[in-house]
């Protein structure tokens, strides 16, 4: 039975989409077509293209026949009611996305020209790009080899030296890298001890889990994404969560370009058109429901591809710790090129080659031109994780699509 494939773009909002030959993600949407029975083309194997559940359009049908387009009405607050539930947040602001909270947070926690914002160095841009933007001064930690998330003895250790000078950071932000959570109570714990408040960047993994409760519970704000690469996905936009009702009520504010209650426009400061649309919200809110199937989903594909590698010399899996179960949004593999024969990049042209998309982990944002001059501590495992790894196609697959991807693996191996 051939299927038909529409390709739909979604404008992508950060550098972790589906590259298809432009700046646009790219979701391939696939259709059974029962009239024509010729064999359909072997279809590339994207990065984590969109899945949708099949209720959305009867949701955009219902949202746009009552007339709502714009950031308001009822479909946007029953979008933050789902994402709170999901999150585990008693507040929540949907906004256009996770950048734009990320942004907020910022605001609310009072960031600064001239403050210190504080993060691990493997992580997308956006993590820190707007606090660089309102002038703070970004400084990179390393990462864990447990996790692969931020170091929180190396955070004491630099929170403890910061101290003594009078220069504590306006905020930390740790980041659930890939789906995988951060040790957030040892964070927390040293940042509470100097009173630095912690802003958890979460967008790529909601539905993961930290010692048995959601990723970023217990810190002051979480950030989450709804890009057209998330295991959940509206097209675009985000959320920023909380437990106080006070931040949430000031992002919202701040969301809606800070109008004062008035007849006319009034302003007592300025804000942003950061409101999610309702026909983006009414994506969102068809496919919350199946997160939890979402994430076993993705382990699966991980578990496979442990599998399938196991034994390969040179090979490594991104790790797990005990106390944490990863989304496993994206799966990562490491490659040691001594041992494996042959370099990461060598295999992420491999794949391209069989029509496999695959991307390295994230650069180290102390290694990038943009941060030029700003301060890192560690010992450089972010930079040797950038030089072996490698992110897999990790969406919603066949058992046979992913033999593909290992298959090409294997075949590159010369250990």
């Amino acid at each position: 039975m051939k299927q038909v494939m529409v390709a739909i773009s979604l404008r992508s909002g950060s550098d972790d989409r589906q590259r298809a030959g432009d700046a646009s993600a790219t979701a391939v949407l696939v259709f059974p077509n029962r009239s024509h029975p010729a064999k359909a083309p072997r279809l590339r194997l994207h990065l984590s293209p969109p899945s949708l559940v099949g209720g959305e359009l009867a949701v955009l049908s219902r949202t746009l026949t009552d007339g709502w387009i714009a950031p308001a009405g009822p479909v946007p607050e029953q979008f933050e009611q789902a994402v709170g539930e999901a999150a585990g947040f008693a507040h929540t602001a949907a906004v256009a996305s996770g950048t734009a909270a990320l942004h907020l947070g910022f605001r609310v926690l009072g960031v600064e020209r001239g403050d210190e914002v504080w993060t691990q160095s493997l992580t997308f841009v956006a993590t820190v790009a707007p606090a660089v933007q309102m002038g703070a001064r970004p400084r990179f930690l390393d990462v864990s080899p447990e996790s692969w998330t931020l170091d929180p003895n190396l955070l004491e250790d630099q929170l403890q030296k910061a101290a003594t000078k009078g220069r504590l950071p306006r905020a930390v932000v740790p980041v659930d890298l890939y789906g995988q959570p951060c040790d957030l109570d040892a964070i927390l714990a040293v940042c509470g001890r100097w009173g630095v408040p912690v802003l958890c960047d979460s967008a790529e993994a909601l539905g993961a889990r930290y010692r048995d409760r959601p990723v970023g519970k217990g810190a002051a704000l979480a950030a989450f994404s709804f890009n057209g690469n998330k295991i959940i996905t509206a097209g675009g936009g985000g959320a920023l969560v909380s437990d106080d009702p006070a931040l949430i009520a000031r992002a919202r504010h701040l969301a809606t370009q800070a109008k004062e209650t008035a007849p006319h426009y009034q302003h007592e400061t300025t804000g942003y058109s950061y409101g999610l649309s309702s026909v983006l919200a009414a994506v969102g809110l068809a496919q919350i429901g199946a997160l939890e199937a979402r994430v076993a989903e993705r382990r699966l594909v991980f578990d496979r591809y442990a599998e399938a590698l196991s034994g390969l010399p040179g090979v490594s899996l991104m790790p797990e710790p005990a106390w944490a179960r990863s989304s496993r949004w994206l799966s990562v593999i490491q490659i040691d090129p001594k041992a494996f024969g042959t370099t990461r990049e060598a295999v992420r042209r491999a794949l391209d080659a069989a029509q496999i998309e695959s991307r390295p982990v994230w650069k180290p944002l102390h290694m990038q031109p943009a941060f030029r001059g700003a301060r890192f501590h560690g010992d450089g495992l972010s930079g040797r994780l950038f030089e072996r790894g490698l992110c897999l196609p990790s969406g919603s697959m066949t058992a046979e699509e992913q033999a593909r991807v290992t298959d090409v693996i294997r075949a590159c191996c010369k250990g």
